[in-house]
Formats: structure tokens, sequence, C-alpha cells
């Protein structure tokens, strides 16, 4: 018999919900429940009635709003995908509402499963490099013009992959915003003798898409806090 197909909640539904929304049929999701500035402005769409049977959330949302919403959404039971960037300093208040009540989170700076593949490879030029001191570094991307946080998580993740891969030295950050640009982030290493570049280039914003909708597969009927790469590389 086929499986019935899971309830989904997206919560913020901009240009990322409506993407999730057109994707999710193909992750054996139905969107019961749409969330955005018009209903949830103060939190008032976050009612047992609307998430009454509903398998798990993905939260596309603003920074501001992640820790209200993952409290309000845990509280009810729900296990929540948060795909929104720039709020890490609330990364105490989420984790300790995922633990009093009992349910599920995954998170990640970026869904994109090769934009993870790439912090990994980031991370081991970083050991390799870590004991040259001829090789300084940088790190940079850019934007569409609408994105809120600048640096991105995405970069400033890449850059902690680096210091924890060992590299100690100082690390340029710079950050660029304009047009419609997806997204590229670049990784370089230089001295006198040579030039490392890695770079992943976003063509679309599907990949993120995508990589939150795998996350919502997996994270129903789980429990505990995870990041995204924890999962994807098992």
């Amino acid at each position: 018999m086929p499986q019935p197909e899971r309830q989904l909640a997206i919560v913020g539904y901009g240009k990322m919900g409506r993407l999730i929304e057109q994707l999710a049929p193909e992750y054996g999701f139905t969107v019961a429940l749409k969330l955005d500035e018009f209903n949830n402005t103060n939190y008032e769409g976050i009612t047992p009635e609307n998430f009454r049977g509903i398998d798990a959330a993905v939260d596309f949302s603003i920074p501001g709003a992640v820790a209200e919403n993952v409290e309000r959404i845990a509280a009810l039971g729900v296990n929540i995908v948060v795909g929104t960037t720039g709020w890490a300093e609330h990364l105490g208040r989420v984790k300790a509402a995922v633990e009093k009540n009992r349910t599920a989170l995954v998170w990640s700076p970026n869904y994109s499963i090769g934009v993870n593949v790439f912090a990994r490879v980031v991370a081991e030029a970083a050991r390799l490099l870590r004991n040259e001191p001829e090789y300084g570094a940088w790190a940079w991307e850019i934007h569409h013009v609408t994105k809120k946080d600048a640096p991105s998580g995405t970069l400033l993740k890449l850059v902690d992959e680096m210091k924890e891969a060992g590299y100690g030295r100082p690390i340029d950050v710079s950050s660029n915003r304009a047009g419609g640009h997806p997204g590229t982030h670049e990784i370089g290493f230089d001295s006198a003798a040579d030039t490392i570049t890695l770079r992943h280039v976003a063509r679309s914003r599907e990949g993120f898409a995508r990589g939150a909708l795998k996350a919502a597969q997996w994270v129903a009927g789980k429990k505990g806090f995870h990041e995204f790469r924890e999962i994807l590389f098992k």
C-alpha cells in the first residue's frame, strides 16, 4: 500500500516558502499550513488547531522571529527544520525549547547538499595548511540584495570550520550584496608561490529547498537538536 502523505507547515511564506510548497509533493508532503506576515504577525497562527496533524514544520521566516517560532511550535509537540539564518545568538534559547518539549529540530546555515560537501573540502584544506605560515586566507561571498544578514551564516560557518580544523592565522572576511544573485562562497589561500581558490556557486534556491525538505523527511518522529550535516553524511 502507498504510504499516506505527511502534513507540512511552512512558517515564512516568501520565495523560499513558495519553492518549498512547489517541491513538497516530491518528498511525500502535503502543505497543510502556510504562515506569513499576514496571518502570523504576532505568532497568532501558531495554535493547537492550526498544527493539529502536522508532522513537521519548516521555518524560512526572519531572524528575529525564529526563537519565538521554535518555542511555540515545540510546545505543540511539532518537530521543525529551521532554514532562516542570522539568529545564532539565540541558539541556547532554541536548544532549551527543543529539550524541554522533547521534540526535534534540524538547523543549518545552508541546506544545499553541495555547500555542505564544500564545507568539508574547505575544512580539509585548512587542516593541510594549518602549519604552513606562508599561506594567508580569505573568505568572500556575494548574495542577492534582499538577503538580511551579511556576512551570511554560511560564510561564518565556513570560517568556523577552518578554525576548528586548526587554521589559527587571520582570515580576511568580506561580503557583497547586489541584484538577485542566489549565492557564491569562495575560500582562498595565498602565498608568494601560488594561490588555492575553492568556490561554490548556487544557480538557484532549489538546492536549499530540496535540502530543507530532505531534513523535514528525516526529522519527523525524531528527538533532539541536530545539524543538517550530521544527518546528511551518516
